[in-house]
């Protein structure tokens, strides 16, 4: 019971109607892992930080049982730094200030230890570095997840589709899998996707849920009705957390077992939006996952009679 992931660990800043932080902990594989070591204890991280990404962090992540031999220091570089602002109904937002710093020259490599693992999870990053990941392991995974974005699509997209040959499952919003596909019905765009190379797709679709496909097999997630929402940052990230971390902990990748693990990853997500970064996350116990996941079944349980 293993599981890679691969991604950013770094710095935001958010500005959000409900306040602002002008540094937080964030990145893609800081959310991946700490949503998924609530379901497995071997999270083996593969990501790089500067100088200043702070000690106290990479302790807590390892009482965690996030193994961090994959994460490259670089002792005279700052960590990666995101800013943003999100508009009011907090599904869209700027992007204010990109600073790549260590991640201009991220070369990924996998410790000989991650060899053998059976799940890999490559967060939002720059499709090269993800396939370079794919190709350095000896055995496949037993499952493969991909997260990407519109931003690797307008500028990558040749690499994105090599490595969406290599892949079982990809994670993308619904805008874009519209902008991936050119189609604007969502069951077409998933048909020309999955014609790409993956099996199963998920399409996100924020607070209205997610979809996920696979043949010609659809099922739809809902997502927990919040009284309060006061950052989505990492939101994706701790979904994917959550859905990789179940099915590796009952390494089941049927159809069937993948609807339960997208409840999971909602039920993740419903509390990493709950505070600013991966505060949230760190507090969560198993009682009160079990909890949020009753609440799901509740919210989608109904009784009928046929006539």
């Amino acid at each position: 019971m293993s599981l890679i992931t691969v991604g950013t660990m770094a710095f935001d800043a958010i500005e959000t109607p409900f306040g602002k932080v002008e540094k937080i902990i964030g990145g893609s594989a800081t959310y991946v892992a700490y949503a998924a070591s609530n379901f497995i204890n071997k999270v083996q991280q593969i990501s790089i930080v500067g100088y200043d990404f702070p000690e106290d962090e990479m302790q807590e992540m390892k009482k965690r049982g996030i193994i961090m031999e994959g994460v490259e220091v670089v002792p005279d570089k700052k960590s990666f730094f995101w800013s943003g602002r999100y508009h009011l109904d907090m599904n869209t937002r700027d992007t204010l200030i990109t600073d790549l710093n260590v991640l201009e020259d991220f070369n990924p490599i996998v410790p000989e230890s991650y060899q053998g693992t059976e799940f890999l999870m490559l967060g939002n990053l720059m499709p090269k570095l993800q396939l370079s990941v794919i190709n350095q392991l000896r055995v496949r995974p037993k499952l493969i997840v991909l997260d990407t974005m519109n931003f690797w699509m307008d500028i990558a997209l040749d690499d994105l589709k090599a490595v969406l040959k290599k892949i079982d499952v990809l994670l993308v919003n619904d805008g874009e899998a519209r902008q991936l596909s050119g189609e604007v019905s969502l069951v077409k765009a998933a048909k020309v996707i999955m014609n790409m190379g993956p099996r199963f797709l998920i399409i996100k679709k924020g607070e209205h849920g997610a979809l996920l496909f696979h043949e010609n097999h659809v099922f739809f997630a809902p997502a927990l009705p919040l009284e309060e929402v006061f950052d989505p940052t990492g939101a994706g990230d701790t979904f994917a957390g959550g859905f990789i971390g179940y099915l590796a902990k009952t390494k089941d990748i049927s159809f069937e077992n993948m609807k339960t693990a997208i409840i999971v990853g909602s039920a993740m997500a419903s509390f990493c939006v709950e505070k600013f970064g991966p505060d949230r996350l760190k507090e969560i116990s198993k009682a009160d996952i079990d909890e949020r996941l009753s609440e799901f079944v509740q919210l989608v349980n109904f009784d009928i009679d046929l006539v």
